[in-house]
């Protein structure tokens, strides 16, 4: 049996504006070559173009952990985040990372999002990467609407680019 992402109330895919899932299943990698890539956010910039500007608030980082605060920029977005869900790899359980994202401060700019991850080792020496996001708000709307879908295509991007950046790293 595959896992699922948990959604928090408010964030439950078909309630919300807009909702984007991919997911990659890839042999020779394992979720411990994968983690440190997706779990350091300055490492995205070098194997994903559409991030950039990390920084980290109240002295953490460089990893993300349990309700730690940062911002990125993504989409053309600022996006101030927090850390909602944390699950460090451990054998035979799913690790998961998920956040909060917000930017823009009024009804016509504000975009609220739920981004989250599972990664899990399946057999034959493979790994399941899963990345689902759900966006509320006005942006979100004309995001939906986009063909083509810049959701789906930007994190294919990240999904390929996290994939080939572990690869090159276990060579």
């Amino acid at each position: 049996m595959q896992h699922a992402i948990v959604w928090p109330e408010g964030y439950i895919p078909g309630f919300t504006e807009n909702f984007a899932s991919n997911e990659v299943i890839v042999a020779g990698l394992s979720v411990a070559d994968v983690w440190p890539f997706l779990n350091i956010p300055s490492l995205w910039p070098t194997y994903y173009s559409n991030s950039a500007d990390i920084r980290f608030y109240d002295n953490k980082g460089p990893e993300l952990e349990q309700d730690v605060r940062f911002f990125f920029t993504t989409f053309d977005f600022p996006v101030e985040a927090q850390v909602v869900e944390h699950v460090a790899p451990v054998a035979g359980q799913p690790a998961r990372v998920a956040w909060h994202g917000w930017a823009g401060d009024d009804a016509e700019t504000r975009l609220d999002v739920h981004h989250a991850w599972l990664l899990e080792d399946l057999p034959g020496n493979r790994v399941r990467i899963l990345t689902q996001e759900t966006q509320k708000g006005k942006p979100a709307q004309a995001l939906a609407k986009a063909d083509p879908n810049p959701m789906i295509n930007g994190h294919q991007a990240w999904l390929n680019g996290l994939v080939d950046a572990a690869r090159s790293a276990k060579k």
